[in-house]
């Protein structure tokens, strides 16, 4: 009778298993190396910052909320000697790598000020504010003031919308509001390191149609939700402004290695801020606009699966050819993603061709 060797079955298994365990070891100690490195680097600039004598300031940037919390948004910054002041709004040309020469200050304390009301938060490694804080506030446009140590007050809008408010407006920016015709390889460090606000072009007809909107329901916010980094917001903000899309929120994020990923993931940040509005907003519909180029419409279709009743319509603005093999490497389908019943789907390259669509279903 034969005599099986399962010690010698099983070893192959065990190999595979252990190698398979060492190699995720191996890159978790990296990713965990890569961010003791970078945050080595951080408070190294930081401590520079401070021996010379570099002032704090707070950026503070547009917020939104609801009539019992508002989304509090800033960044808390060491401006350095000779370079812009990141919270300038008069530049008339500021490039965007002057804004990642601006030193972060991690963890700071940020004095918040709301309607006489005070609160006391903390920036994340980054120097960024992403805070919800409870506040009972009137429907409207509100102030918030924000400052850090040694720090003059920075001021912000807070869109505070009514209860009765059923339709939002949440939008990508490259490639959707704003026409980029790169590489989408090179966008994010051409858009983020080289251009100015005065050298990007809307997309045609976006303008219209995003204020013909705001006309047709009043009083709904804007998200402009958008994988760019929070360094460039003062930027984006201009652009828009002088662009005259309707003003709003951006929800922008930081670049960087974190203790799992090298690089945070655009696609997780976006539904991550959507599923946020979703709990913060339960009664609203969203009218979710985006492009075809990247992930736009994996994601709102996905979004659209989990939470159809928070769905209005998925506006995709669809690339000329040009534009797609820019953005994608490739020639795009015409297949959209799949979506409840009742929730349309609106394709076009142009404002004006989505308006039409939009006023069709009665969105407009």
């Amino acid at each position: 009778m034969s005599q099986t060797r399962p010690e010698q079955d099983q070893q192959p298994v065990d190999l595979a298993t252990d190698l398979l365990q060492t190699m995720d070891q191996v890159t978790q100690d990296a990713l965990n190396f890569g961010y003791r490195i970078e945050q080595g680097f951080t408070q190294f600039r930081q401590r520079s910052a401070e021996r010379r004598g570099d002032r704090p300031v707070m950026v503070a940037f547009d917020c939104y909320g609801t009539t019992d919390h508002v989304r509090i948004l800033g960044r808390a910054l060491y401006k350095t000697h000779g370079r812009e002041d990141p919270t300038a709004e008069d530049e008339t040309s500021i490039r965007g790598w002057r804004s990642f020469t601006s030193i972060p200050i991690g963890f700071a304390h940020v004095d918040v000020e709301i309607e006489g009301v005070q609160f006391r938060l903390v920036a994340d490694k980054g120097g960024v504010i992403d805070a919800d804080v409870e506040i009972s506030l009137e429907p409207g446009v509100h102030t918030a003031r924000l400052r850090t140590a040694g720090s003059a007050w920075a001021t912000s809008r807070i869109w505070v919308v009514d209860d009765s408010q059923r339709i939002g407006v949440v939008s990508d920016i490259d490639d959707t509001v704003m026409v980029t015709a790169l590489p989408r390889p090179m966008l994010a460090a051409w858009n983020s390191f080289v251009l100015n606000e005065h050298a990007r072009d809307a997309t045609p007809g976006m303008p219209v149609l995003l204020e013909r909107l705001r006309r047709r329901h009043r009083g709904l916010p804007f998200i402009y939700l958008s994988t760019g980094a929070w360094n460039v917001a003062p930027t984006l903000r201009r652009f828009l402004s002088r662009n005259a899309y309707p003003p709003g929120t951006l929800l922008l994020t930081d670049w960087g290695p974190t203790t799992d990923r090298w690089f945070r993931s655009g696609p997780r940040h976006k539904v991550e801020n959507l599923e946020q509005l979703a709990r913060e907003f339960p009664h609203m519909k969203w009218i979710l606009i985006g492009d075809d180029g990247q992930h736009d419409p994996e994601i709102y279709g996905g979004f659209a699966q989990r939470y159809p009743q928070n769905v209005a319509a998925v506006v995709i603005r669809t690339l000329s050819p040009t534009e797609a093999v820019l953005a994608s490497g490739r020639l795009l389908t015409a297949d959209g993603p799949e979506l409840p019943e009742g929730i349309p789907l609106i394709r076009a390259n142009d404002g004006a061709s989505i308006s039409e669509q939009l006023e069709e279903h009665g969105l407009l």
